[in-house]
């Protein structure tokens, strides 16, 4: 069995599980944490939005809404049509989970598992970087 290549971070953010959730799901603020194609449509992201990127070499990058518990927890299955290997949707995908403390709310991430691809770790690494960029934009947009 190989190691799982699931990157875990969180973040303390002073702002309360619905502002937070906006920032994830609102396309005006999701596109400040993370890429979006110019034409995506304004409107909120649910279950079942999907993000289409085209790829340089003809392929495709497909994120797609799973899970989406307003307030509580978001899952984005992340689909590439170049993979050799086709895991089931949601076994790569960014979760997001919040939990309400007091006026605050614990954002907890977990991205992967990657090592279901045969170029994991690549992946793995670059999402150590998102997660640790994308969380501060985060914290501070909804702390704004």
């Amino acid at each position: 069995m190989t190691k799982q290549l699931i990157v875990k971070d969180e973040i303390m953010i002073n702002a309360t599980p619905s502002k937070v959730w906006g920032i994830l799901t609102k396309p005006k603020y999701v596109a400040q944490w993370d890429e979006l194609p110019e034409d995506y449509p304004n409107e909120d992201m649910t279950e079942g939005s999907q993000v289409v990127w085209e790829l340089p070499d003809g392929g495709k990058s497909i994120t797609t809404i799973i899970r989406a518990e307003v307030g509580k927890e978001l899952i984005i299955s992340l689909f590439v049509s170049k993979w050799e290997v086709k895991p089931n949707e949601g076994d790569v995908a960014y979760r997001y989970q919040l939990e309400e403390m007091g006026n605050q709310t614990l954002l907890k991430f977990e991205i992967g598992d990657f090592s279901l691809l045969s170029n994991g770790q690549m992946y793995y690494d670059a999402s150590v970087e998102f997660a640790q960029n994308s969380k501060q934009v985060i914290k501070r947009l909804a702390e704004n």
